[in-house]
């Protein structure tokens, strides 16, 4: 597991290392240029059969601190025999005094340093762009000549693009594009990825990323929101099978999803609970799945009920969810359920009856949508799975005003209700009832696929079932699904990937 951090919360980590541990600006900074020339190095001959040093390179130059990096890894270019030169883009009067220092020592070498708004200053051609306009301190829209020059960077099209920190023009916090931004190939970032990199827009902008080491010093009392994602060592996690355990020793998850036509979804729930190492997979689902669920998954045990006989005999049908509540030890609510009464009274009466974990999914939360009393029920037990559209219709937000931050509208409604909120995107977001986000930085654009919903819904039930708690289940859940559908895809390429697919490569090449 690693930490991400917004620009503000990064400002924190360098005032720190510089204002209290007293390490100089300027030594961070030759650390930094020196990674971003490294990584270069590295990278543009695997990306394009060059050496670095048989390539023009061009740097363009914010009037920050950015820029000051910038300039510095253009004399270290210059150094290890490579042709750069600097572009120097904004108003040259509110250059930084590290800036100032790094310019000086880059025409002191014979570095050309050119303008950006001087006529006839961008005719050469090159090869390699280098982004340092802005840092992770933007928070406002892009314009004027920086506007201009990153709508340059997209015309000339160079061969490969190296953003320093963060593409220019992207929120380091939510990944929004402050009105234009640079598309890199690859970014090096300093001390910690940036949660801006790792949220759509921002990752589509920023290429390859790479988080290189400067020397800044162990801090974690930054103010603000605490941001995680997952990596490979994190599979560790997942316990190996005791040689004494029996089916109960690994819980019992009830499905409660499918109606008339709608058996897939039951199905991939169950598959992936069972996939991910549950014990007991029961599914409670309408009389008209069963032979269906029975050919596809006989492993799970059904519980089978009429929609007209829910209707007809409510008592009835309330002791039935309350029965089969009492036997499980995680419950998925909601896939492929439809609409109708019987579908709020089997929400209503899961909510109100379970004491143990809750996923709530997709028509389990339009009944919530449906019926506002709902939401009264949702208790530190539930965790609910929408994505954009059904997160829209529980807040009444628009789906593109709610996307402009992701975390944060996940959050507020994990406060607001008390619950685990996983808010499903390219980039998911699972906002913690400790308040930390962790963002998805698995999976493939294959997956987005009908199902792909109901196997993470059974994934997350399936680590509960392991012992995992609620929370954590939920964030190592999104994580787990993101890697078994690339795995899946690396088989079934990216247009025939299937849900069931993923399903089933949960927990390939993990013991």
């Amino acid at each position: 597991m690693r930490r991400l951090v917004t620009g503000e919360q990064m400002k924190e980590i360098d005032s720190y290392a510089i204002h209290t541990i007293g390490i100089p600006s300027m030594v961070l900074m030759e650390r930094a240029a020196l990674c971003v020339a490294d990584e270069m190095g590295r990278a543009f001959p695997a990306a394009s059969g060059r050496e670095l040093c048989r390539a023009k390179t061009a740097v363009f130059c914010g009037t920050g601190n950015n820029g000051a990096d910038g300039a510095a890894i253009a004399r270290i270019l210059h150094l290890r025999g490579c042709s750069v030169f600097i572009v120097t883009v904004g108003d040259r009067s509110r250059w930084t005094p590290e800036l100032r220092s790094q310019i000086a020592i880059a025409r002191n070498l014979g570095i050309p340093v050119r303008r950006f708004e001087e006529p006839g200053e961008r005719t050469d051609s090159f090869d390699v762009a280098v982004d340092a306009l802005f840092g992770v301190g933007l928070s406002r829209e892009v314009e004027g000549s920086f506007r201009e020059a990153i709508r340059f960077f997209d015309s000339v099209r160079p061969m490969f693009t190296v953003a320093v920190d963060i593409p220019s023009g992207i929120h380091s916090g939510t990944g929004a594009v402050l009105g234009a931004a640079v598309r890199a190939d690859l970014t090096v970032t300093f001390g910690c990825e940036k949660a801006g990199t790792a949220l759509y827009p921002g990752r589509g902008f920023a290429g390859r990323i790479c988080v290189a080491d400067i020397g800044f010093p162990p801090y974690d009392r930054y103010a603000g929101r605490r941001y995680f994602c997952y990596e490979e060592k994190d599979l560790a996690q997942i316990p190996k099978r005791r040689a004494e355990a029996h089916k109960g020793t690994y819980g019992k998850v009830l499905i409660a999803a499918g109606s008339e036509g709608m058996c897939g979804a039951a199905y991939l729930s169950a598959l992936a609970a069972y996939r991910m190492g549950a014990g007991l997979v029961k599914i409670l689902t309408v009389k008209s799945n069963a032979q269906a669920l029975q050919t596809l998954l006989p492993e799970a045990i059904l519980t089978l009920y009429s929609p007209e006989e829910a209707d007809g005999e409510p008592e009835v049908f309330k002791e039935l969810v309350e029965q089969e509540c009492a036997w499980a030890s995680v419950i998925v609510l909601g896939p492929g359920l439809g609409k109708g009464r019987y579908v709020e009274q089997l929400v209503q009466h899961v909510l109100l009856s379970a004491y143990v974990p809750i996923i709530v999914d997709a028509d389990g939360l339009n009944a919530v949508a449906d019926y506002p009393y709902l939401a009264d029920y949702l208790t530190e037990n539930v965790i609910i799975t929408p994505h954009p559209g059904e997160m829209a219709r529980l807040t009444g937000q628009e789906i593109a005003k709610l996307r402009e931050d992701l975390a944060e509208t996940a959050v507020r409604y994990s406060e607001d209700h008390g619950v685990t909120c996983v808010l499903k995107d390219a980039a998911t977001v699972t906002a913690r009832r400790d308040g930390t986000v962790y963002i998805g930085n698995s999976g493939t654009a294959a997956m987005a696929k009908a199902g792909s919903g109901d196997v993470l819904a059974g994934t997350i039930a399936g680590l509960i079932a392991l012992g995992f708690p609620e929370d954590e289940a939920a964030s190592f859940g999104v994580w787990l699904h993101g890697r078994a559908g690339s795995c899946a895809a690396k088989a079934s390429g990216e247009h025939g990937l299937l849900a069931s697919e993923t399903a089933n490569a949960l927990l390939e090449r993990v013991f």
